[in-house]
């Protein structure tokens, strides 16, 4: 006998809002550490790098960015439920598309201005470097990266780009979809996810499929654009269903286990791949890299279902009968989904994740031009790279809140430039 669905109440899930703040500050870390990395071409390098931080970007990576995009879903679905398409169209288009357009005039020329004076024979100035940035075309191949340039990027903001995209590719589609066969399908799923195990093996297959055939993509955090995709969209059908929140609490501890094993398998198989074989396990279409793109695909999903379960038993175990899911909308790293729990009692921890979850987009739209200036000045210090890394790590974390306490938050008009809701 199947259990009937029944929407859940809409409170709030403050671990969500957790993770995504985790994530945010987490990539000050992560981008200071590529200032030291061997392989990768960052803005900024110190003359003297090393390997060891591709190892624990890895560990990072596999987990990170997927798990923004799924938390942005499940806020889409109750965003959707509550504006319908067109409404949670133009919300997106506030929320994420003036910050957009805002930080890729304001401060994304900034990383590229730095990265070329970086060579002592470069003297442009930065007023003659920005028409040469904003010299753009159209390409529509590069969905949903359209606009192109010899020295126009995207940058950092490559994630709110791909969730604008994304979110308004799907609301014509929940608009146009027919009602009745797409409830027959969540159905099928929330049923067949009652079998353990169900959880990590059907959402992990198509996500492996696509990394392994697709290839990973090293400027998106080493996963393609359309596994992010994906994890958007896995976000969106967990929603929609409170036995597919049952069944990932029930299979954390699995989940924990197979991602350990698939990683412990795979990421040797990478640095096997690329060091002793030459070839990059990014992109070949060998055997083994093929493999080892399988292995990290999945074990990025078991990651997901692991922390959202372990996290989401602890605070629901002492109420079994509880089983509600329903994010407070969101689908960016602004104000974030909600859940089964209310919002953290009065005081300072609740001033603290209120806080928090209204500052996630500024202070992910702010820091990477905050940490590439810093860092373009402290990798000129005679200073051994440990000393230099804290600096940078420090006075961009620093800069960044100040920046987004004394500029961002003051004003009206900047909170709307930046996302932030009233």
């Amino acid at each position: 006998m199947t259990t009937a669905h029944r929407d859940p109440p809409q409170t709030r899930r403050p671990e969500l809002d957790a993770i995504r703040a985790l994530v945010v500050v987490g990539l000050v870390f992560f981008h200071a550490a590529l200032v030291f990395d061997t392989g990768d071409d960052y803005y900024v390098k110190n003359a003297e790098t090393t390997e060891a931080t591709t190892v624990v970007a890895g560990l990072a990576v596999v987990w990170a960015m997927p798990m923004l995009f799924l938390i942005a879903g499940l806020g889409a679905w109750h965003s959707l439920r509550r504006r319908g398409p067109a409404g949670f169209a133009v919300e997106r288009l506030l929320r994420l598309g003036v910050p957009l357009v805002f930080a890729t005039i304001a401060l994304l020329p900034v990383p590229q201005w730095l990265r070329l004076r970086a060579d002592p024979a470069y003297q442009e100035s930065y007023p003659r470097f920005l028409p040469r940035f904003f010299d753009v075309r159209l390409d529509l191949s590069a969905f949903p990266f359209v606009v192109q340039g010899e020295h126009f990027e995207s940058g950092h903001l490559w994630f709110v780009v791909m969730l604008l995209a994304y979110a308004l590719l799907l609301a014509p589609l929940v608009r146009w979809l027919p009602r009745e066969p797409g409830r027959r399908i969540r159905e099928r799923l929330a049923a067949a996810v009652r079998t353990r195990g169900a959880i990590l093996a059907l959402p992990a297959l198509p996500i492996s499929l696509i990394t392994a055939l697709a290839g990973m993509e090293k400027p998106f955090a080493g996963w393609s654009r359309w596994a992010y995709l994906l994890f958007f969209l896995y976000g969106f059908v967990l929603a929609s269903d409170e036995r597919f929140r049952v069944a990932m609490r029930r299979d954390a501890r699995p989940a924990l286990g197979s991602a350990l094993v698939l990683l412990g398998i795979g990421m040797p198989g990478f640095l096997i791949a690329g060091d002793a074989l030459g070839t990059d396990p990014f992109t070949d279409m060998t055997a083994l890299a093929i493999t080892v793109r399988a292995l990290y695909g999945a074990a990025g999903w078991c990651c997901l279902v692991a922390i959202l379960g372990l996290l989401d038993r602890r605070r629901t175990a002492r109420s079994p009968g509880t089983e509600p899911t329903a994010p407070a909308p969101s689908s960016s790293p602004g104000r974030g989904p909600g859940g089964p729990h209310p919002a953290p009692r009065a005081g300072l921890g609740r001033r603290l994740y209120g806080y928090l979850a209204a500052a996630v987009l500024p202070l992910y739209i702010l820091h990477q031009p905050i940490l590439v200036a810093v860092a373009y000045g402290v990798v000129r210090w005679d200073a051994a790279m440990p000393v230099k890394y804290v600096a940078i790590v420090a006075a961009s974390l620093a800069l960044t809140v100040a920046a987004y306490e004394l500029v961002v938050r003051r004003t009206r008009a900047t909170r709307f430039l930046f996302g932030i809701r009233r």
